[in-house]
């Protein structure tokens, strides 16, 4: 058995600074290594995408696998991943009452504008975080 299938797999564009940033600020408070990372260009990735008839050329959102349960797109990925950090980050889940159209409006923003927000820096882990990036 693969040493994800128990984790929260986080899907991201791996192009993208601004996603980028944010599997930064999610390794960084993953205290209880609850996530693992692939990118969406990645062949696990691209399988991933595949299999569920989703798009499989833009890579515009975030995904939340949680294996032979459930992924969660945009928003909902997003307010789950924070969820799961908990601490104060479980406060986000407030944001669940909100409907799913306007926070996923709120994150197309942000996303159709992601390449203007950040630079396109490489981001290195180090060799712990390594071991939480899939690379099939």
């Amino acid at each position: 058995m693969e040493n994800w299938e128990h984790k929260h797999i986080v899907f991201f564009d791996g192009d993208c600074g601004v996603c980028n940033f944010w599997v930064q600020w999610i390794l960084e408070r993953d205290k209880k290594d609850k996530f693992m990372f692939a990118s969406l260009q990645s062949d696990f990735g691209q399988e991933f995408l595949s299999e569920r008839g989703l798009e499989t050329t833009e890579f515009n959102t975030m995904y939340l696998w949680k294996p032979k349960q459930y992924y969660l797109i945009k928003s909902r990925a997003v307010l789950q991943i924070a969820s799961l950090l908990g601490g104060i980050y479980k406060l986000s889940a407030i944001g669940k009452v909100m409907p799913v159209f306007l926070s996923d409006k709120v994150y197309d923003m942000i996303s159709r504008n992601r390449m203007k927000l950040a630079n396109q820096k490489c981001y290195l882990p180090d060799q712990h975080q390594k071991k939480k990036f899939i690379q099939i």
